[in-house]
């Protein structure tokens, strides 16, 4: 009971914000010069035409009439049809979401293996240590760097010499992995910098404020190992923190890899939105937005539930 007082707000204020997104992507999409008909007919397609169009895919209908049966179909599990590709949307996202899971995974991993170590590193070392001066350096560049800076270097790199990792030319983990490998850690990559330094900075913050409690004096009075009070003190009392981060960052990472994507044309979730985009697809963007919106939120409610069942304290509002 206490669980579900809890989260009931929660979901209502998910449904509304589903509801505001979708009114938000439905109406932006058509605030945008042009139409499916000068991208399908070029940009000297006639009125005769352009009005076939229209007629055809419902265009010319009132904006709320087209935001309420495209609503409708939506609660019936139906997210539209492809204008270019003429497939129903969400088979074309399920066949695409492996790639961008891949991808985000990858991202993660390498966010997690550079951002956590370099945290403690710099929570633990003393003013002025060569290791806390190197992890403050890392987290400001991932904080400043955009992906598509670092991509787009990366690229250059790659192409200009011949080494081993690969740019562009995705292929399936299931018919050549080390190719596929090869293919996916420079994007992955460049998408992690961010989370490196994000990790970095709310573990170093985290492994700050634990570093003053009592228990930590205690164990250094009783002599433990410096690598016992880290793992047994320092992380289990600075994991809350950092799983909120990863949790929100992951969420991001599965419905913002956008970018990344496009610069190294992997086919992924994020290159088919943007190929909408272009084609100016509105089934596609709208579709794209909202599972990007709701694999967001569902991600942070999941964080949320696993605070309040192991935190009695989080649902009932005693802190």
């Amino acid at each position: 009971m206490r669980i579900l007082l809890y989260f009931l707000p929660k979901l209502i204020f998910a449904s509304i914000t589903m509801l505001g997104v979708s009114a938000l992507v439905f109406l932006a999409l058509r605030m945008i010069p042009g139409g499916y008909a000068d991208v399908l007919l070029g940009p000297f397609v006639t009125p005769e035409a352009r009005e076939a169009i229209a007629v055809r895919y419902g265009l010319d209908q009132p904006l709320l009439v087209q935001y309420l049966n495209w609503l409708g179909a939506l609660f019936q599990g139906d997210m539209g049809v492809s204008m270019v590709t003429r497939a129903p949307v969400l088979d074309e996202f399920l066949r695409r979401a492996p790639v961008t899971l891949e991808l985000a995974l990858l991202a993660l991993a390498f966010a997690l293996a550079g951002g956590l170590p370099l945290g403690i590193l710099a929570g633990i070392a003393p003013p002025g240590h060569r290791g806390g001066i190197l992890a403050r350096l890392v987290g400001a560049l991932g904080a400043s760097v955009p992906d598509f800076v670092l991509g787009s270097l990366l690229i250059f790199v790659f192409s200009v010499w011949s080494l081993w990792l690969r740019v562009g030319g995705y292929v399936s983990p299931i018919e050549d992995p080390v190719g596929n490998l090869r293919t996916m850690l420079l994007p992955a990559l460049t998408l992690s910098l961010f989370g490196i330094a994000l990790v970095l900075r709310t573990t170093r913050d985290a492994v700050l404020r634990v570093m003053t409690e009592g228990y930590i004096t205690t164990a250094l009075a009783r002599g433990e190992r410096p690598f016992d009070i880290i793992r047994l003190h320092v992380l289990r009392n600075s994991a809350i923190p950092i799983i909120t981060v990863v949790t929100t960052y992951f969420g991001f990472l599965l419905g913002g890899a956008v970018v990344v994507e496009v610069l190294f044309s992997i086919p992924g979730i994020g290159f088919f939105i943007f190929s909408g985009l272009e084609n100016r697809d509105y089934a596609i963007v709208q579709a794209g937005v909202l599972i990007a919106a709701a694999v967001f939120i569902s991600i942070n409610m999941l964080a949320d539930l696993a605070y309040a069942l192991i935190d009695p304290r989080v649902g009932s509002g005693r802190h």
